[in-house]
């Protein structure tokens, strides 16, 4: 998408049926212009994003990622990814929205046996569920007890997306008995359950975040989903790479926030005049401040694009490799994913923050909003920090330690 938009790669054949990966990108772009059309607007207003959730569900893309029922659409994963990098670019919030819900709608595929994934996913396309939660570690953690009814939650999961506009939600909580971590599925109409927009934050407003309060909530065997230990004798190596799926569509977010901005302040200032000199229209080969500034961050958005190809494409090899994989072989997958989510975080960081160095002063209107891009490239990598990324990479570069599991926030 624009300037930085890095050409689109033809993916590998699925055995999932369905319309195909050109389909899916020409719906997402329809429903990213739809977006942009408003996304000033709706971000200012802030409002919980039903009518965006709307949007996706109309236009089949809440069912993308879903191998069964009428409403599947049958896509494999690098799909998911593109899908979500193109509604980033429109609205960084949405894009955040949608990235959740494919990661958190597929879990079961990585966490649970065949069969309950497979009943899952039919319900969840059959309704059209709208998937939000987070199995990231917190602490206090959830608390799933066992007790003369059956296993019921308790506790507070802070900030997660989506849980405002959830139709379902995944979380993680630990076995009281054993401190086993592992991942649920819970029902947010459930009795117990009440959901809170407290977040407050100064971006990804429409990311629609907030916490969620668990008293003695029932939870049915059908309802846990698996492990979400970190201990090689329960952990998987294909299990493992749950990290790095839920990674890169992080990375995805950023890379789209990145291009966005780009191709947003090359058509703004292409109508206006560069700050440095009134005589020269911005954006023209004339302006060499401006050709220097976007050279420099098309240089970083599409560098950072091309590591995170390399990283999508040892998921997708992973994944296909399945019981095969190897655990340094998942290692590998998983360091490589660390280095593409720190360099869109880097691409997004820079590209959001000079963006309105480009357009001057007038930069600062409200009406224009291109202040949404710095906010919520800003606030995506204070929740999804990449400090920690890099130090594991150093690490496993050094010594050879393996990435931890981590699963996204």
């Amino acid at each position: 998408m624009g300037l930085a938009s890095a050409p689109s790669r033809p993916t590998s054949p699925s055995d999932r049926t369905g319309p195909g990966r050109a389909h899916w990108l020409r719906v997402a772009r329809e429903a990213a212009d739809d977006l942009a059309t408003d996304t000033v607007t709706r971000e200012q207003a802030g409002k919980a994003p039903f009518d965006e959730v709307s949007r996706l569900r109309e236009a089949g893309l809440l069912t993308l990622l879903t191998p069964a029922g009428p409403q599947a659409g049958g896509a494999d994963w690098l799909t998911a990814y593109a899908v979500v990098r193109e509604i980033a670019a429109a609205d960084g919030a949405i894009g955040q929205l949608l990235g959740c819900h494919y990661f958190l709608s597929w879990s079961a595929r990585l966490f649970a046996g065949p069969a309950l994934a497979g009943r899952i996913e039919e319900r969840s396309a059959a309704e059209q569920w709208c998937w939000g939660g987070g199995l990231a570690r917190q602490e206090p953690p959830l608390i799933l007890a066992r007790t003369s009814k059956g296993l019921v939650l308790d506790g507070r999961q802070s900030y997660t997306t989506g849980v405002l506009v959830a139709d379902r939600l995944a979380v993680r909580a630990v076995r009281e008995d054993t401190g086993e971590p592992l991942a649920v599925v819970v029902d947010p109409g459930h009795r117990g359950v009440t959901i809170d927009g407290d977040a407050d934050t100064f971006g990804q407003r429409l990311a629609a975040g907030g916490g969620v309060e668990f008293d003695d909530v029932p939870v049915g065997a059908d309802d846990v989903l698996g492990s979400l230990s970190s201990d090689e004798d329960l952990l998987s190596p294909r299990t493992a790479l749950a990290s790095p799926v839920g990674h890169l569509f992080s990375t995805q977010v950023l890379l789209g926030m990145a291009e966005g901005v780009l191709a947003e302040t090359r058509d703004y200032c292409r109508t206006g005049h560069a700050p440095w000199n009134p005589a020269w229209p911005a954006g023209t080969p004339h302006d060499p401040h401006v050709q220097t500034a976007y050279g420099e961050l098309t240089v970083l958005t599409r560098s950072a694009s091309a590591l995170t190809d390399q990283a999508l494409e040892a998921v997708r090899g992973g994944l296909e490799r399945g019981e095969d994989l190897a655990y340094d072989e998942s290692a590998d997958i998983s360091a490589l994913a660390a280095m593409a989510e720190t360099a869109a975080a880097r691409a997004a960081q820079e590209s959001t923050t000079r963006a309105l160095d480009i357009i001057g002063a007038r930069s600062t209107s409200a009406r224009l909003g291109f202040d949404r891009f710095w906010r919520n490239a800003r606030t995506h990598t204070l929740y999804e920090p990449v400090t920690h990324r890099l130090r594991d990479v150093g690490h496993y570069f050094l010594n050879g330690v393996h990435p931890p599991f981590v699963l996204p926030a």
